[in-house]
């Protein structure tokens, strides 16, 4: 097995029982599938208790993928991002954050409150956009996913995808300005 085994290839050994090929199947995703995951849920823990779901999953449903419907990478970001909108549905507790901060003494403090508060206002307006728009936002725009690729994992056509992320656009511009956001 060398470094560069295509996912498929990998996903072929990986559903007959090969964990050599699905360490190394993680180790190339395993830092994307957190960085979605965290930013589908903004916490740090769950996002890695997503991921490893995901890549257990993966291990357990080997055999279901079919590299002729979807790429290795579209089925795996799909499982993370249900995972992640199933954990967003479950009651949790108020992160530590919500406790308050300490004020920041550096020079450029009001600087640093104003881009937090900046920070924090598209948090909350994209935390309230409705799951699959968050998760169409995030594909496209925090991951960089092209629209194909984002509507595949979201299990839609190219033009449902598109008016799907015009939506959440338009949501999160209302909210945005309901908060009075400067420009």
């Amino acid at each position: 097995m060398s470094d560069t085994d295509s996912d498929g290839a990998l996903m072929a050994r990986v559903a007959g029982g090969d964990a050599g090929a699905f360490d190394r199947l993680a180790a190339r995703h395993m830092r994307r599938v957190v960085a979605l995951a965290q930013r589908m849920t903004g916490n740090p823990s769950d996002a890695d208790e997503i991921a490893q779901d995901a890549f257990l999953r993966v291990w357990q449903h080997a055999a279901r993928w079919d590299g002729a419907r979807a790429a290795f990478t579209t089925w795996l970001y799909r499982i993370v991002v249900n995972l992640a909108i199933d954990r967003g549905r479950r009651p949790g507790w108020d992160p530590l954050e919500a406790a308050g901060e300490l004020p920041d003494s550096a020079p450029d403090a009001v600087a640093q409150i104003a881009e937090r508060q900046t920070a924090a206002l598209v948090n909350r307006a994209l935390d309230a956009l409705p799951d699959r728009q968050r998760a169409a936002v995030v594909l496209f725009h925090q991951e960089g996913l092209s629209l194909k690729q984002a509507a595949e994992i979201l299990g839609m056509n190219e033009t449902a995808f598109a008016s799907l992320l015009a939506r959440a656009r338009a949501a999160l511009k209302t909210a945005l300005a309901a908060g009075r956001m400067p420009s």
